[in-house]
């Protein structure tokens, strides 16, 4: 897959043009994006905003400042977050140097998407704004149910990677196949852009 007039998707093992300074998470429900953008931040020395607690406010109900503060977020010069909610993935975009996109196999999504649901609520974890996750069962009556959208939303990360690709042939794309390859591209390439590296940073980043 290579972006038509602009940069290839890149592999895990390819170095990266420039020293990212902005930096989008990509991937279905379930396949690692926040605990990806936090190593991708920490590697890079820059600030992490998981853009779940700027969504989230209590009782699971958006937050009415949302869009307000992702505009905020993408004003400032250095950060990663992850790519998702369709009321700001455009501007997000538009402000990204680099995008991350964590393409695993659907069997492994959904073991980890289950798993972590499990972990949740048998341990009863604090999400965003004292939210946490919902009884098992609704699993079973709940449409949305985070499983259940993960399965239902499966292929939609590949179809909007394909149309940025057309909006921003400009943007480089890292496609990662697995966590032993997103772990190779974090200590191989990512690594080489950061200070001390090899890769450059971007005129006018």
């Amino acid at each position: 897959m290579c972006q038509a007039g602009g940069v290839p998707v890149l592999t895990f093992d390819q170095s990266l043009p420039w020293r990212p300074q902005r930096v989008l998470v990509a991937g279905t429900s379930g396949s690692g994006k926040t605990t990806w953008a936090s190593r991708i931040a920490h590697q890079l020395g820059v600030g992490h905003v998981e853009i779940d607690a700027l969504y989230h406010g209590p009782n699971w109900t958006p937050r009415e400042s949302f869009v307000e503060d992702v505009h905020a977020l993408v004003g400032e010069e250095h950060w990663v977050t992850e790519w998702q909610y369709s009321s700001v993935r455009a501007v997000l975009a538009s402000r990204a140097d680099l995008m991350v996109w964590l393409d695993l196999p659907v069997a492994t999504v959904m073991r980890q998407v289950t798993m972590r649901t499990l972990r949740r609520r048998l341990r009863r974890e604090v999400l965003w704004n004292g939210n946490r996750e919902p009884a098992l069962w609704t699993v079973a009556t709940e449409p949305d149910h985070i499983v259940r959208w993960a399965w239902k939303t499966r292929r939609r990360t590949a179809e909007r990677i394909v149309a940025l690709m057309n909006e921003r042939p400009d943007l480089p794309v890292v496609r990662l196949t697995s966590h032993r390859e997103a772990r190779a591209w974090v200590a191989g390439p990512l690594a080489a852009s950061s200070p001390g590296g090899m890769a450059y940073q971007r005129e006018g980043a």
